[in-house]
């Protein structure tokens, strides 16, 4: 300083520091999901390529998706009758869960609870196996195969989660409204039916539907008990190749990515509604 000539300014480097960046990547889980099964495929191609004699894995998974996806359907369709049955026996026993007599009130209470807190891969046993292969009504046998009985056996806890969900929501329904239905001189079931129902359908709609999510992925639990679904067909796929290993994790990640499909499209669905009616 003391040795710059006057009327001269010296200029001062400062030393700039760049403010650090923030560089966020976002990746849906639908993206993820099928990052993921294309590495799985990738890696055991990869491996496979040693024995030029076999097929890749992506060649089996071509060859043999027509199978497996008849496997998924059937999932499927297990599921949409579990929830169907559920859905219409859950609705009465959440009425019967509401009923002003108490001991009927009482029992419905204590099968929900029972339903809706075993196990169920242990109902599903207790279905397929003491439930028989066949009835016989007025002199018709009418079979009973281990597809229906699985289904069953899914339905059943099915009906124990709606009975509480159409119970929940009853209970949030303004007691407003039985005053007002009442003051009109409308009976209980009137007022149940006309007033209280229709105005629940938005509010049990969002907890229905991660219900029916639950059980399509639960279907699964039907290859424990020999029921040809997707799982199975995908054990009896791997056998059938020889049991390669390197096949192993590219078609159970086939038959993941499957059921990610379907049921993450629901639970979006799910999402949605909440928002849209404001569920809380």
């Amino acid at each position: 300083m003391s040795n710059a000539e006057p009327g001269h300014r010296l200029a001062v480097l400062l030393p700039y520091r760049l403010a650090p960046t923030r560089i966020s990547v976002r990746i849906s889980p639908l993206s993820a999901a099928i990052l993921c099964f294309c590495a799985i495929l990738a890696a055991s191609t990869a491996w496979a390529e040693s024995g030029p004699t076999m097929l890749s894995p992506l060649q089996v998974i071509l060859k043999w998706s027509p199978l497996l996806l008849r496997g998924f359907a059937f999932n499927i369709l297990i599921s949409l009758l579990a929830m169907l049955l559920g859905t219409v026996a859950g609705l009465g026993l959440g009425l019967a869960l509401l009923s002003e007599f108490r001991p009927l009130a009482a029992i419905s209470w204590l099968i929900t609870q029972f339903f809706r807190n075993a196990p169920w891969l242990v109902l599903l046993f207790f279905v397929m196996f003491l439930v028989p292969f066949q009835v016989i009504m007025f002199k018709t046998t009418i079979p009973l195969p281990d597809w229906i009985k699985a289904t069953v056996g899914f339905a059943l806890p099915v009906m124990a989660n709606v009975a509480e969900v159409v119970r929940g929501a009853v209970r949030s329904i303004p007691s407003t409204q039985w005053e007002a239905a009442e003051s009109l001189s409308f009976t209980r079931r009137q007022t149940m039916w006309l007033i209280m129902l229709p105005q629940c359908i938005k509010r049990m709609l969002p907890p229905w539907m991660n219900v029916y999510a639950l059980v399509a992925m639960s279907t699964v639990l039907a290859s424990i008990v020999g029921v040809s679904e997707m799982l199975t067909l995908t054990a009896q796929v791997h056998a059938a190749e020889g049991g390669r290993p390197e096949l192993f994790a590219p078609l159970y990640g086939f038959a993941l990515l499957c059921f990610f499909l379907y049921c993450y499209p629901i639970n979006l669905w799910t999402a949605r509604l909440e928002r849209r009616f404001r569920v809380r």
